[in-house]
């Protein structure tokens, strides 16, 4: 059976990430977590108490680390020069650093090339900001997730408290607000719907129908190859 590439953006705490999952775990497709790896480099960087405004010493940092991602059963496993750091990229922490660290042309470079090295076999789900624009712009299908901000603050507020992480209902708000701007106006790779992608408001759907209606766009796209 023929396989495709699938590209999801949006914005953050629209869903991606676990709408993604879900699609790769019903197509058996591999899911590439590419937020993941900008926050294995913010986490890195924060440890290794390196400057995220400086391009130049991310992209050192990036070149001279071991990254490396691994997909089991039980979910997505990051490692950052052999140490598991699953949990700690999602700390508060990170959070606040990764779209800095994420807006610099040198790190977006290198990044972008990993990620389409892992999806050159076919078969792959990528989410972020970029995929459908810059990562893979010839991906067979593109989805552009959203949802509004108090939906999505909301989500991303019981993901903290359901991981034992401090989490602030207004604080993450008005992250998700600071980064959407940040995200949406840099001038690398910003966060842009492709000119062909399906948009898909996720507020009032569940990760599962939203992914269920992702599988049957990619099903029609396949039996068209």
């Amino acid at each position: 059976m023929n396989k495709i590439n699938i590209a999801i953006d949006g914005p953050a705490g629209a869903g991606k990430s676990t709408v993604a999952k879900q699609v790769a775990r019903d197509l058996d497709y591999t899911y590439i977590d590419t937020g993941a790896m900008y926050r294995a480099l913010a986490w890195k960087a924060l440890q290794s108490q390196a400057d995220i405004q400086d391009g130049e010493a991310l992209s050192a940092l990036l070149e001279s680390m071991d990254l490396t991602l691994s997909y089991t059963a039980e979910g997505n496993r990051i490692f950052v020069d052999n140490e598991e750091v699953t949990n700690m990229v999602r700390s508060n922490e990170v959070t606040a650093s990764v779209s800095q660290v994420s807006l610099h042309a040198g790190v977006r470079e290198q990044m972008v090339k990993k990620q389409q090295e892992l999806a050159k076999a076919k078969g792959t789900v990528l989410d972020g900001r970029d995929i459908g624009t810059t990562v893979l712009p010839h991906a067979e299908l593109k989805v552009f997730l959203t949802a509004s901000v108090e939906e999505r603050a909301r989500r991303r507020h019981l993901e903290n408290v359901e991981n034992g992480r401090e989490s602030n209902f207004e604080t993450i708000k008005q992250d998700i607000q600071t980064r959407d701007e940040k995200d949406s106006s840099r001038l690398v790779s910003p966060l842009t719907k492709a000119a062909d992608a399906v948009e898909m408001d996720t507020t009032e759907l569940t990760a599962e129908q939203a992914a269920m209606r992702i599988c049957s766009i990619a099903k029609e796209r396949i039996k068209k190859l």
